[in-house]
């Protein structure tokens, strides 16, 4: 049932006699009335990569869903990553770009490159199209209101070797105290993941973890991630493998058989941490998919991977029996 289309399309069906158009808009509505009543009021945050926000009419239509959610009660934090717009300006710039297991490891050339390709080109891109689509959005970051105070993780060992981020950070605490003022006066929270250190030294944050922490603070029953591949897929190289449901034990074991690779890496870890700091449900949804994230959160089918504690957790209509 694509609820979405339906939904979007509404307003311009003629009035009377709307015939099967109308009959699978009233289809689709009769179908969401059960999920309208679980969300309305809770609190779900998503987050999209950069590669979201490479093509306006992606950005557009990504927007135009968190939209539809925030018009049937939900509240919704929106956090953002910048990574390929921040690879473009460094080599423009003339900085190199290093990845260790998903993760840039960042100069102090990289972080003021990473600022300026967050808070200028993207929060841009986020805000306009957000007037676009109807949204009252307010762009800010870990760095704005105390919201997140992170700091420099050490040199880890990786691979045998050890290996030093440079100016990546770790989230140490969470105040949730702009967002919730915001979500209250019904804006939408527009997060960059920059954060900062107690003396106020810049950090390079996941965007995935930002996420996740902001979601375990907000007591959210929903982390969503919208990615460049339609879901968690069994083999990366195949579109096609999508997984439809994962269980904690089921996403380590993917992740020991090596089926994840690079930025799922970091999603992975910001998965588990969500859930089992007591975000219901996760799910990782295309964005690239058209309506993918009204359909993975209205119907029982979905569209991309839904991912819980354990499987026992799972409603029967979630597995799809």
């Amino acid at each position: 049932m694509d609820f979405a289309g339906s939904l979007r399309d509404s307003p311009r069906l003629p009035g009377r006699g709307a015939g099967v158009r109308g009959q699978a808009t009233i289809q689709a509505l009769r179908w969401a009335v059960p999920y309208l009543r679980i969300y309305r009021g809770q609190t779900f945050v998503v987050k999209a990569g950069g590669e979201a926000f490479a093509d306006r009419r992606t950005a557009t239509a990504l927007l135009e869903q968190v939209g539809v959610l925030h018009q049937l009660g939900v509240r919704c934090v929106f956090v953002h990553g910048g990574g390929p717009q921040a690879t473009r300006l460094m080599e423009r710039l003339g900085v190199e770009s290093t990845f260790v297991e998903g993760r840039r490891v960042t100069s102090p050339e990289a972080a003021q490159a990473m600022l300026m390709a967050l808070h200028g080109e993207v929060q841009g891109v986020v805000s306009s199209v957000a007037r676009e689509v109807g949204l009252r959005a307010v762009s800010c970051s870990g760095l704005d209101g105390g919201l997140t105070l992170a700091a420099k993780r050490p040199p880890v060992r990786v691979g045998g070797e050890n290996v030093d981020y440079g100016e990546v950070g770790d989230i140490e605490a969470v105040d949730t105290g702009l967002v919730s003022t915001l979500l209250d006066a019904g804006f939408l929270p527009v997060v960059s993941p920059l954060s900062a250190d107690t003396t106020g030294r810049v950090l390079n944050v996941n965007a995935d973890t930002v996420a996740c922490e902001l979601a375990v603070a907000l007591g959210a029953s929903k982390l969503i991630l919208a990615t460049a591949a339609p879901g968690v897929l069994r083999d990366p190289r195949d579109p096609g493998s999508v997984v439809s449901y994962l269980d904690l034990k089921s996403l380590a074991a993917m992740e020991e058989e090596g089926s994840l690779r690079d930025g799922m890496l970091p999603k992975a870890k910001a998965i588990s941490r969500a859930l089992q700091s007591g975000v219901d449900r996760v799910h990782v949804v295309g964005h690239q998919v058209p309506d993918a994230l009204l359909t993975e959160v209205f119907t029982n089918e979905g569209s991309g991977t839904l991912i819980v504690r354990s499987l026992d957790e799972m409603r029967p209509e979630e597995a799809g029996s």
